[in-house]
């Protein structure tokens, strides 16, 4: 149960929503002083002064110890850790600082200032909002003691600061009325305060009470030439003139907008901190330093040669800091030195970090300087911290680095990257001595280490004062409770030995993961995770579930289930989510090595292709879920269908997203281009479904070159006829028409020119779009002599249907009327949900175009209800888009708004807007349509 802290008014410890009761102001007044400095070490000597004050008895520092006993005995129940760390030479409050009502005041203004400065004026005012009212009362109420009257004096000055800065927010909105109302008590409170004096005049001018805005300022003057015996100051003094003479100046320049508030989009990427963290004080004090709020550098490298403990030093001081970062952590690991995997390239970086900030789809620019810029754009005025973690060199990192100057950078490298400008270096050296055996005792445990506290000493020097190293002793000896430490030192002791148990980075890793790997073997029942390791490191997957790992080995559901339990409570996989484990990097190293060794490569095969089939099957039985069975023949036996209805489909493609794409891209690297194409063809109805094109398109286009390298002409004119489809999605016009006029020849070429109706339509639509409407009917007509309706009975239907946008784009609204009635009654028999969805909104195009609203209405109302069942996500946002314009049009706004909130929302979901995009097109009074939307028919 979290425990909350709340000084801001009335003292209140929370759990929950219970009250915990603290009995004594001493007791009271050593938990404030925590709170104040939650999560950092607070010295004794400083609870002592602060809390004692200046008495000069000789028990202060046993009075304190139980006045800390008792805290840990009122609070403990309430927490599963302990909540006051002792610490050398202090204490330390376990709580994150948002659980402090102080902290978390000062945070959310400091968003909203961020916010505001980036325009964003709906998500500020929803922060001040939103910190304002954490405030109860007077801070640090009942707490006499100077330290606390001088932190409630800041804390108050603070408040009164926020309360200002978010009226000049409201004053600019115009929301004057109200801020005259709210701010007349607080200039009374504080009469010497000009700035707010300012703004009340303001307001009451801008209210039309311009005699009560000249008596506030008389009644200011008349206290501070009665109290400080000087007039007010020069602003306040041409406020007043400018009030006199009605002056126009001070009227709002536009009128208010009626904004709509949404949370920003925050990443929070930080992988979890190591709880054995040792030593490392000087650097740690570098690194905070240098990640404070300071005009210290903006980029830190930390350098090092591998297994020296980069990546967890940098995650440990970033986990100390990240709260000061109001934009959020991201967090990306380069692979500069992970054996086995290539660097990722900068515009694959680049990729990542965009999406880390909300962006997806055709919202992340394909070239890599478009990407650069952008994510320089994003960055220009943030408060974020980027970790990038193993890093290959300076060209790798250069175009990554954020352009806002309150931004902050952490590198791990084996490189210096001495070219980096404006950067500063840490370089990581080996522990000393004692740093080195007190990781060793909190890995090993202290009983262990007190035991044998010579062997220990071997085990450290024999370590050579490398964390990883000692790490993988640590992990050894959690491994085998029966070994002692003197066994371990005589082991490293071998110089024959030693090179496979200490060798640092990949050796060393591959070492560590091998003794678990073992015991696995020796255990009866780990036999089944220990062959299920090296298959595992066979498939190039984000994640691994029961269904796919039953599919990679030939075993029931059940047993795959239990060998990957069983790996994970060996620490071989990880977590990831229900029902869901990761393979980490190195641990997928060495799993590929042990693959490559230990089976003959017929098994390594025949598992990859059972487990491709796996992915490949299942795709292709969830698309005529979608609605969608015009696929060309599966290259493989099609199984039952593991879906129950389409509810359960759509829910397997969303969290099989990533794993689909890997295993298309490991399919494309392959040996079978059969599931490899069949695969690639099998991602499209899935993914256009939900708006995911940006990634098709590289697998479309590395599965045309598997196409042609085996002459499958067939497949190829498919693929290229999917490729124009979703570039034409992304708005990249001339891209997909090129594709498309392709994909015509390799149709023919195919000995099926019949099949080239779906390219053609394609092109129909894409000339639609362009306003280039002769052509486009033309690709039309020449699609519909193609189209037999007893082979494919949804295609001349389609080309009805675009036929429709041609019309009354043309101004031909009765036969765009007809044509539409037509196809509305002809796609239910192919396609009741997302068919029948389909043509209500392009008779709702019709009808809007015509001048006919309320018929459109109607027509939009059920594609949208339509459409939600089928699943279509990207249609379902043009129906909402299009239906909150015909009912802005009939005055009917707020129905208009709620429409189109519903669908930024969808857009936003598909991360082909985002969240900041979001929030600007939702902010306007008649919303700007978005460009996903103008992409589509």
């Amino acid at each position: 149960m979290a425990l909350e802290i709340r000084f801001l008014g009335p003292w209140q410890v929370l759990a929950g929503d219970e009250p915990v009761r603290l009995a004594g102001q001493r007791r009271i007044g050593v938990l404030a002083r925590l709170a104040m400095d939650a999560g950092q070490v607070v010295r004794t000597e400083r609870v002592l002064t602060d809390i004692w004050e200046d008495s000069s008895a000789a028990t202060m520092a046993k009075q304190l110890h139980i006045v800390i006993s008792k805290l840990r005995e009122t609070l403990g129940p309430h927490t599963t850790e302990e909540i006051i760390q002792t610490m050398p030479g202090g204490y330390r409050l376990a709580l994150e600082p948002d659980q402090i009502d102080a902290h978390l005041f000062a945070r959310l203004a400091k968003r909203a200032r961020t916010a505001h400065a980036k325009g964003s004026r709906a998500a500020a005012d929803a922060l001040f909002r939103t910190a304002l009212q954490l405030w109860r009362g007077e801070a640090l109420a009942g707490l006499t003691s100077p330290w606390a009257r001088i932190e409630a004096t800041r804390l108050e000055e603070e408040h009164r600061t926020v309360l200002e800065d978010h009226a000049d927010l409201r004053l600019a909105a115009g929301d004057h009325h109200a801020v005259a109302t709210d701010l007349a008590a607080h200039v009374r409170a504080h009469p010497l305060r000009e700035r707010p004096t300012a703004q009340l005049m303001l307001a009451l001018h801008r209210a039309g009470r311009p005699a009560e805005a000249l008596a506030v300022y008389q009644n200011t003057r008349k206290i501070m030439i009665s109290e400080l015996g000087i007039e007010p100051g020069t602003e306040l003094r041409r406020l007043h003139q400018a009030v006199l003479v009605n002056d126009p100046a001070l009227d709002l320049t536009t009128p208010a907008q009626q904004t709509t508030i949404s949370q920003p989009y925050i990443p929070a990427e930080l992988p979890a901190d190591t709880h054995t963290f040792t030593a490392r004080a000087t650097e740690i004090d570098h690194l905070r330093t240098a990640l404070g709020p300071n005009d210290g550098p903006a980029i830190t490298v930390i350098d090092g040669p591998g297994g020296i403990g980069k990546s967890a030093l940098a995650v440990h001081a970033a986990h100390a800091m990240a709260t000061r970062f109001t934009d959020g952590v991201i967090y990306l690991n380069l692979h500069g030195s992970t054996p086995g995997l290539d660097p990722l390239t900068p515009a694959q970086a680049l990729r990542h970090l965009l999406r880390s900030l909300g962006l997806d789809g055709t919202a992340v620019p394909a070239d890599p300087g478009e990407a650069a810029v952008r994510y320089r754009s994003l960055t220009a005025t943030g408060h974020l911290l980027v970790i990038l973690d193993n890093a290959r060199d300076a060209r790798q990192i250069r175009p990554l680095i954020p352009a806002g100057p309150g931004c902050r950078v952490l590198i791990t490298s084996r490189d210096p990257l001495a070219t980096l400008d404006n950067a500063t270096h840490l370089h990581l050296g080996t522990l000393n001595t004692a740093d080195a055996a007190a990781l060793l005792s909190r890995l090993a445990g202290p009983d262990r280490v007190r035991t044998e506290p010579q062997a220990a000493e071997r085990v450290v020097h024999l370590c050579g004062g490398f964390p990883l190293a000692l790490r993988i002793v640590g992990a050894r000896l959690a491994a085998r409770p029966d070994w002692t430490l003197s066994d371990l030192a005589d082991r490293l002791a071998d110089a024959t030995r030693r090179l496979d148990t200490l060798e640092y980075a990949d050796l060393a890793v591959r070492a560590s993961i091998s003794v678990s790997h073992h015991h696995l073997r020796e255990e009866p029942t780990g036999h089944d995770a220990a062959h299920l390791l090296p298959l595992l490191g066979l498939l190039d997957l984000p994640t691994h579930t029961p269904a796919a790992t039953a599919a990679l080995t030939g075993w029931p559901r059940h047993r795959a289930e239990a060998a990957l339990e069983r790996l994970q409570d060996a620490r071989l996989l990880e977590p990831a989510g229900p029902d869901r484990y990761r393979l980490h990097d190195l641990a997928g190293l060495y799993a590929r090595e042990r693959a490559h060794q230990d089976l003959p490569e017929q098994e390594r095969i025949t598992a990859v292709r059972r487990a491709l089939h796996h992915y490949l099957t299942t795709l292709w039985l969830a698309s005529p879920m979608l609605g969608r069975d015009t696929l060309p023949r599966c290259p493989v036996e099609l199984p039952d269908s593991p879906f129950k209805d389409l509810a359960e489909a759509e829910r397997w493609i969303q969290d099989e997203r990533d794993n689909l794409l890997a295993a298309a891209q490991q399919a494309l690297a392959g040996p079978d281009p059969a599931t490899a194409i069949g695969l690639a063809i099998g991602l499209h109805w899935p993914f256009c479904y939900q708006g995911w094109h940006t990634q098709l398109a590289d697998v479309y286009a590395h599965a045309i070159e598997v196409a042609d390298r085996i002459a499958a002409w067939e497949d190829k004119a498919q693929l290229r006829s999917l490729l124009g489809w979703v570039l034409r999605d992304q708005g990249r016009h001339d891209a997909a028409i090129t594709q498309l006029e392709t994909a015509l020849t390799d149709w023919d070429r195919a000995g099926l020119p019949r099949r080239k109706a779906g390219a053609l339509n394609n092109l129909a639509a894409i000339h639609t779009i362009t306003g280039r409407l002769d052509d486009a009917l033309g690709y039309l007509e020449s699609a519909f002599m193609l189209n037999d309706d007893d082979e494919r009975p949804v295609g001349s239907v389609v080309v009805r249907n675009n036929r429709v946008h041609v019309y009354y784009r043309q101004g031909r609204f009765d036969e765009a009327i007809e044509e539409a009635r037509q196809v509305v009654k002809l796609w239910p028999k192919a396609d009741p949900l997302a068919g029948s969805g389909t043509a209500q909104d392009s008779l709702g195009d019709a009808y809007r175009h015509a001048g006919r609203p309320a018929e459109a209405v109607e027509s939009y109302i059920e594609a949208v209800r339509l459409l939600r069942e089928s699943g279509y996500r990207l249609k379902e946002a043009v129906s909402r888009w299009w239906l909150g314009t015909t009912l802005h049009d009939l005055g009917r706004h707020g129905e208009a708004r709620e429409q189109w909130e519903e669908s930024v929302h969808l857009l936003r979901d598909a991360r082909l807007l985002t969240p900041q995009e979001a929030t600007e097109i939702l902010a306007q009074p008649v919303p700007e349509t978005p460009q996903p939307i103008k992409n589509m028919l």
